[in-house]
């Protein structure tokens, strides 16, 4: 394409794009993980009695899964050694409306929390394409439409699947982990603080590859609005990439592009999935520890063999939320990558803004003046310089010239499409800036 033609037709936008365009600030808010969290929390509060709901039921399920442990403890120094059988049967009927009640309570924070989260994705999406029509032409013309879409759809979509699931079970490991830290003191004060000594080592690895996922997330969203916005503009232009005999370089872009997104992929996912494993050894190492020394104190006679067996099942209970809590880290990495992509485009200011004097156009009578305007769509590229005309009304007027002689150019900036850079452009003597510019589109009649 000539630059004559880039010109008439705006910025440069090869199929699939040199690479990602990169929006305005968007290192700086890529980095800014507390931000973006802000914002998706103001956009989930607006559901905060479904929350406060959610919440409720979390603290119950919590709450009622740490008697398990104690009335195992119970039955097994009150009613196992010493024999009773009927006072074990009472225990074991107690214990099974427990778990049972934990898993109704379960599946209700679930099920509320899942109508909350759709209903912000909801309100995140509509807004997010409400902006979009906001936006001026000069936005959509610097970049690829697949890479816009990827925005709308996967990532705001990346949001739903992460939230869904993470919120009610942050704050279940969070109430987990402090219930069972009280119980822990409660029961054994010494081997609680024994268990403490893990805690250390499992920030110190959750830190270390938490950077390393949100960096990979990140990567992987923005690869894959690259590779949408080169199958959008494949299919679409099917007729021209058949036409020319592109197929091979067609196939080439995605090929890389496709490369490309398995490679950042698969380095987002190997982090993310690491951190299980190690959170669990370091988890099993503890209990180990735990069991060993609670059994030398059982037979020492410091404690109880009851106390013993609940101490141990909830030492097993306070690693299993601390590892939560480091896999749930890197899954929230994956829906911030996703959140401040769509944030991104909300930032974006419309270009072409009514002022607020502006009026109406009404029953024009055509008169329509080009006073030394002049204009470019890229720095250092002019497209008009001091163009002058006019159109008197009723009179028909064609354009006529070569490729990027400006042509269409004329008609977006008549159409307000873009503003000009110096220049009046006037309709029955009054500059078209002065009119809003949904009045002024709707006085004319154009055939794309």
């Amino acid at each position: 394409m000539s630059d004559r033609k880039r010109q008439e037709h705006g910025p440069p936008r090869m199929m699939g794009g040199p690479g990602h365009h990169m929006m305005p600030g968007e290192k700086k808010r890529a980095r800014d993980v507390g931000g973006t969290a802000r914002r998706l929390w103001r956009h989930l509060r607006l559901h905060k009695s479904r929350l406060a709901v959610v919440a409720l039921f979390v603290a119950l399920t919590t709450g009622v899964g740490l008697l398990g442990p104690y009335l195992m403890a119970r039955a097994i120094d009150r009613y196992i050694i010493p024999g009773d059988l009927p006072g074990l049967a009472d225990v074991a009927f107690l214990l099974a409306a427990v778990y049972l009640l934990t898993s109704l309570s379960t599946w209700l924070q679930t099920f509320i929390m899942v109508g909350a989260t759709q209903r912000t994705v909801r309100d995140m999406r509509y807004n997010l394409f409400a902006h979009l029509q906001k936006l001026s032409l000069r936005f959509f013309d610097s970049r690829t439409h697949g890479e816009i879409m990827s925005r709308v759809t996967n990532d705001v979509q990346n949001v739903s699947d992460v939230l869904t699931e993470s919120i009610t079970s942050l704050m279940g490991s969070v109430l987990t982990l402090a219930g069972v830290g009280v119980m822990m003191i409660v029961l054994n004060p010494r081997l609680a603080a024994l268990s403490l000594v893990t805690i250390p080592l499992l920030v110190l690895i959750t830190s270390w590859i938490s950077k390393r996922t949100r960096r990979g997330f990140r990567e992987q969203q923005t690869r894959l609005g690259e590779l949408n916005g080169i199958i959008e503009e494949t299919v679409t232009g099917a007729r021209v990439v058949k036409a020319y005999g592109r197929e091979a370089d067609a196939m080439e872009q995605f090929g890389s592009a496709n490369e490309t997104l398995k490679r950042a992929a698969i380095f987002a996912q190997t982090y993310a999935l690491v951190l299980a494993p190690l959170n669990n050894f370091v988890n099993n190492v503890g209990f180990a520890v735990i069991a060993g020394v609670g059994g030398w104190m059982a037979l020492q006679g410091l404690a109880t063999v009851g106390t013993i067996a609940a101490f141990v099942s909830y030492s097993r209970q306070f690693g299993r939320p601390l590892a939560q809590i480091a896999n749930l880290y890197n899954t929230i990495q994956s829906a911030l990558a996703g959140a401040e992509r769509a944030f991104q485009v909300m930032d974006e200011t419309p270009e072409i803004v009514d002022s607020p004097a502006a009026g109406s156009l009404e029953s024009p009578r055509g008169e329509v003046v080009f006073d030394r305007v002049s204009f470019r769509y890229e720095p250092h590229k002019p497209v008009l310089t001091n163009v002058s005309f006019r159109a008197n009304p009723g009179q028909t007027i064609a354009l006529v010239g070569p490729t990027g002689a400006g042509k269409t150019t004329i008609v977006n900036l008549l159409t307000r499409f873009y503003d000009i850079a110096s220049g009046r452009i006037l309709i029955d003597g009054t500059d078209i800036r002065q009119w809003k510019t949904s009045s002024l589109r709707s006085q004319l009649g154009i055939v794309l």
